[in-house]
């Protein structure tokens, strides 16, 4: 049979996972049913007199073929289809209780991110492959939640077409807005990963402008082109290699990887060790000061001030000095915003 050039172009949805698992369960019986069997199948199962086309058989066989490389092939004596290797199983139909229970609760835990093209396009994954088992939502699912926070809007079309170039490598074009430079400046660059975070959609990439390396906000960005330009994608194009060992977000710094030291008091002293914020950190509670001291390496230095600003008198920097520095200059500001100075 002629493969159809568009098979993996055809996107899977709710009702062909259906056609695919009463096909494959029909092939897994040892039926050996052909196409009209296949058709009229479809009807009994579901209960429904709609009858599937033959060309809509075709391109499901196809399917199971090149997207799930099924071991499939026609038997020309007994007149349908067989799978030549007994022990292949087809994954979405072979999928637990306790597994769709997870893949709910995986689209809850996603929740954060709702309102965004990427979690719209994961749940309806996740929708139609737990529907399609039958299996009821666990009562369970109620009792996990992600508590509301402040989400982003992201214009879909942007997205689409970041994720055209992504997926292609190819330059993009864009007028943007910073978070510090406010004024819009045109920018050329090489997308190489979505970053999310606390909401935030972001993509990072080189951009020309600054021959460096660079993050920009989704909901920032306006009149975006896809050129047809190609670009080749390094060896060390992930996000965590600029990070320099630290775990702070979606920040880079310009500069390179630092020595943090910070004090904490009181009931900081317990939340600082509950976490994993450097690859390289050291911990040391000093009781008889009472207060445990942090030191770890990073570059993301922005959002270490913002964490140490977040435990108010409960957090001290020691080191670097520089950065020592720009915390009492907040630290001043706040005061003098609060008519304290």
């Amino acid at each position: 049979m002629k493969q159809n050039a568009n098979t993996k172009e055809r996107k899977l949805n709710k009702t062909m996972i259906e056609r695919l698992i009463i096909i494959h369960n029909a092939i897994k019986a040892g039926l050996y049913p052909n196409n009209e069997q296949l058709r009229r199948l479809y009807c009994e199962q579901l209960n429904t007199e709609k009858m599937p086309g033959e060309a809509t058989i075709n391109r499901d066989i196809d399917m199971l073929r090149t997207y799930f490389h099924a071991p499939l092939e026609f038997d020309r004596a007994r007149g349908g289809y067989y799978y030549f290797d007994d022990n292949w199983e087809f994954a979405l139909n072979n999928i637990s209780a306790e597994e769709v229970f997870y893949l709910s609760a995986a689209k809850t835990l996603l929740s954060g991110f709702a309102g965004t093209p990427m979690y719209k396009a994961i749940s309806e994954v996740i929708d139609f492959v737990t529907d399609t088992q039958g299996i009821g939502k666990s009562a369970l699912l109620n009792r996990i939640a992600v508590p509301p926070a402040p989400k982003v809007n992201i214009d879909e079309d942007i997205w689409k077409k970041m994720l055209d170039a992504l997926q292609n490598n190819l330059i993009v074009e864009f007028d943007y807005n910073g978070r510090w430079n406010t004024e819009t400046t045109h920018r050329r660059v090489h997308p190489y990963q979505f970053l999310f975070d606390e909401g935030m959609c972001f993509i990072f990439g080189y951009a020309e402008e600054r021959s460096a390396r660079r993050i920009f906000a989704l909901n920032r960005i306006k009149n975006i082109m896809v050129t047809t330009e190609h670009f080749e994608l390094p060896k060390d194009f992930d996000f965590s290699h600029k990070c320099r060992g630290g775990k702070f977000g979606a920040f880079i710094g310009s500069g390179e990887s630092e020595n943090f030291v910070i004090d904490f008091y009181n009931d900081s002293r317990i939340t600082v060790k509950e976490r994993i914020w450097a690859d390289d950190q050291k911990i040391t509670d000093f009781d008889d000061e009472e207060k445990t001291r942090i030191e770890f390496s990073s570059s993301q230095w922005l959002k270490i001030l913002e964490w140490v600003l977040s435990q108010g008198a409960n957090a001290v920097p020691v080191e670097p000095e520089w950065f020592v520095d720009e915390w009492k200059e907040q630290v001043q500001a706040m005061s003098e915003n609060a008519g304290l100075l």
